[in-house]
């Protein structure tokens, strides 16, 4: 569906730069994005490797351990069907810690491995779980602590100041995530009023 999506908005595009006689622009365009992609790319490639030795650092201080010992809590609240020692569970648990550290690019494959095993516990494969649209719902709102890829692409971009951003992003998150566990909360309690079942297969 996304394709076709994207396909359609560029045909439209290109029909009416061919139409109003803007095609040289649309051309221009295409090539100056292009060209500011693999530079921003480029350049995200030394700050995310910077992220990652952090974590590499923080994760032999035991410090990554300490930090899924302080989420594994919430996470057992949060997803009270997924059984603690399902491989679900700690897919989960890390997504949400890359996801409090702002590493967009490493909570991203940690979430789909979570979707994956969450379906593998899904009882009706056809519908998402209850579990699978609450960790939707955290990885869309994202709490975050440090949003480490936003204050690179500010460096990138040139920021006086990159991280001017952690507040806000914080109160902005924190803000979101509170809305969308409330929201999630309400509607799983309104699906089960309305269509009772027993969770999980065993």
């Amino acid at each position: 569906m996304l394709n076709i999506i994207w396909f359609t908005l560029m045909m439209s595009g290109l029909i009416v730069a061919f139409a109003t006689g803007h095609v040289a622009q649309v051309t221009n365009g295409l090539w100056d994005g292009a060209k500011s992609g693999v530079e921003v790319a480029i350049g995200l490639v030394s700050i995310i490797t910077f992220w990652l030795g952090i974590m590499k650092i923080a994760e032999s201080a035991r410090l990554i351990e300490g930090l899924s010992k302080l989420v594994k809590p919430i996470a057992k609240w949060l997803f009270p069907s997924v059984p603690e020692s399902h491989p679900a569970m700690g897919a989960i648990i890390a997504n949400m810690s890359a996801n409090l550290l702002g590493l967009g690019n490493a909570a991203t494959p940690l979430g789909l491995k979570a979707m994956e095993e969450l379906q593998k516990l899904n009882p009706t494969k056809d519908m998402a779980s209850d579990a699978m649209c609450t960790l939707l719902a955290l990885n869309t709102a994202s709490l975050t602590i440090i949003p480490a890829t936003m204050i690179g692409l500010r460096a990138e971009f040139h920021s006086k100041n990159p991280a001017d951003i952690v507040l806000p992003t914080l109160l902005a998150t924190a803000i979101a995530t509170t809305a969308a566990i409330i929201l999630d909360r309400f509607y799983r309690h309104r699906h089960q009023v309305n269509h009772p079942c027993k969770g999980y297969a065993k």
